[in-house]
This record gives structure tokens, C-alpha cells and sequence, in this order.
């Protein structure tokens, strides 16, 4: 992702001042920080909270696209008011998946009456990815679990309980992303499905959400940024 991220901004015209990785983590300073007018933190679940209070401690506004940490997010939030900066946290950058949960929320209303359709998650991703289910498959579950009062959780499994919802998690190389939300019955079945074809979606769209961001002040989503 950062290399995808760091070629696309490079093609829209931004300079990127510095990158941080594990081989130089001593150079993320307040001096150098401070050349940036925004960071983008694609890292991993147990580091992101971290990176991102340290960059709103700076007074810099952060866009973060790692999960898994979102237990932390109200504290981070609290964080950027506090300094008077902005932050954008989003489970998927991706223009073409925002739009899809649109629609799955969409969906999700539309079936909320009828029921004798069950509505089953799955997700494939590739081997490297470190949390399952996806931030994208939690998000995508979140607003079913909002929609359908049958629903009481979520779970990471298959289940016959009709108060759970169950992702199916697969890990598969190569796959930069799938996401199917099937609504089934007896009659027929209804599909939603996002595949990614490469990364290119989602480090756009993490660099608009930069471009969104700067000058701002506040929490933000891609729903903001993409004005959906």
C-alpha cells in the first residue's frame, strides 16, 4: 500500500517529504513531522494507534486506513480536537467500495421485512493481510447488524444461529479484496459483490482523503470526502 500510495500521489503532483517504515523509525521526529501538511498510516493494528495520536500530538492531520485498532477510535478523535487538527479513519479507501456500502445499506433496509432470507458475509484477501475478518467486511456486517433486527452480532464463523451474522474469512494468493454479501432463501438467492483488481483504488483514494483533509479541522469519513 505505501508504494501504491506514494506512486499516486507523486502522479496528482504532491511532494512526499517522509516515509517511515520499520528500518527508520527513529526519523519520525517532531522536526521532520513538521515538513508534512498531512500523514497517511497504513500500518498494522497494534501500531496504528500510536503512529496516529503521535501525529495529531504534532498537530498534523492523519489519514488512517490500518483496522483493528477501533476500540481506540473515540480517544483519537479526542486527540485531534485537542490539537486542532484533523483525522479521516476509514476501512476502505476505496471509491469503488464506498459506493458499495451505500448499497449494501441499501439492501440491508430493502430486506429488513422480509424474513425467510438468511444474509451470509464473505471475504478473500491474500495471505499477507493480518486481521480477519477485514475492516471492510466488519464495516459491511456493522450496517446489516443495523438494518435487520434479527441480527444481534457478528461472528467470524459459520453459524446456524439466526441472531448471528457470519463472516467467512478466506486468505488466498493473489487477491487484493473480494467482499460478497449473499441474502438467501428458499426461492433465490440475492448477491452483492466488490472485487479489487489491484490496489490502485484504495491508494487513491487514500490520497484524496489527504487532498480532502488538509485545511480541515475535525473527524471525517470517506463518505465526506466522496461526498456520498
Amino acid at each position: 500500500m505505501g508504494k501504491a500510495i506514494h506512486e499516486i500521489a507523486k502522479q496528482r503532483g504532491h511532494e512526499v517529504v517522509l516515509i517511515i517504515d520499520l528500518e527508520n523509525a527513529a526519523d519520525l521526529t517532531p522536526e521532520n513531522i513538521s515538513k508534512a501538511d498531512v500523514v497517511i498510516e497504513f500500518t498494522t493494528p497494534h501500531t496504528a494507534f500510536a503512529n496516529v495520536s503521535w501525529c495529531l500530538q504534532q498537530g498534523v492531520p492523519v489519514v488512517c486506513g490500518s483496522t483493528g485498532w477501533l476500540q481506540q477510535l473515540e480517544e483519537a478523535k479526542q486527540t485531534a480536537k485537542h490539537n486542532d487538527t484533523g483525522l479521516i479513519v476509514a476501512s476502505n479507501f476505496s471509491v469503488g467500495v464506498n459506493i458499495f456500502f451505500e448499497v449494501n445499506k441499501r439492501l440491508a433496509q430493502l430486506m429488513r421485512s422480509h424474513t425467510d432470507y438468511g444474509v451470509q458475509l464473505t471475504e478473500v484477501h491474500h495471505t499477507q493481510k493480518k486481521d480477519a475478518p477485514s475492516g471492510t467486511a466488519i464495516t459491511l456486517a456493522e450496517q446489516i447488524l443495523e438494518a435487520l433486527p434479527s441480527k444481534k452480532k457478528w461472528v467470524n464463523h459459520p453459524s446456524s444461529d439466526e441472531s448471528e451474522l457470519s463472516i467467512l474469512s478466506e486468505r488466498i494468493d493473489p487477491a487484493p479484496g473480494t467482499h460478497l454479501v449473499k441474502y438467501s432463501s428458499a426461492i433465490d438467492d440475492i448477491e452483492i459483490i466488490h472485487t479489487a483488481h489491484n490496489r490502485t483504488g484504495f491508494a487513491l483514494g487514500a490520497v484524496l482523503a489527504a487532498e480532502f483533509l488538509i485545511g480541515k479541522t475535525g473527524f471525517f469519513g470517506m463518505k465526506e470526502v466522496l461526498n456520498l
